[in-house]
């Protein structure tokens, strides 16, 4: 029983460990690097995502809507990074456009990393 019981937790622990990582892991170094959603985010978003018939509080494409800060804050990191990495897999974004600058993303990807600071 004690060994049983001992499996449990060890798999607990692996699956907890396994879910909790993003996929995301693109290398990106975001040592100092500490982008905010008012201050670089938004910006981003709304010029690239939150624009008519997209991403914004009227049309919600996909249910996403990266409008505000509480919409950006629980869309999916993977979704939202393989669509703007253009990613196998995922829809590229922005559509019908082209693909975001490598500081851009990189921003959107330290903001995740960072727990989505406002």
């Amino acid at each position: 029983m004690k060994k049983f019981v001992s499996s449990i937790v060890v798999l607990s622990i692996v699956t907890i460990a396994f879910v909790s990582c993003d996929k995301y892991q693109k290398g990106y170094d975001c040592t100092g690097n500490i982008p905010t959603y008012n201050n670089d985010i938004k910006a981003i978003y709304d010029a690239n995502c939150a624009t008519s018939g997209c991403h914004n509080s009227q049309y919600h494409s996909s249910g996403i809507d990266l409008s505000t800060y509480s919409g950006a804050a629980s869309a999916n990191n993977d979704a939202i990074l393989g669509s703007v990495e253009h990613d196998a897999g995922y829809s590229a974004m922005p559509k019908n456009a082209g693909k975001l600058t490598d500081t851009q993303i990189k921003k959107i990807y330290c903001w995740m990393q960072n727990n989505k600071p406002l």
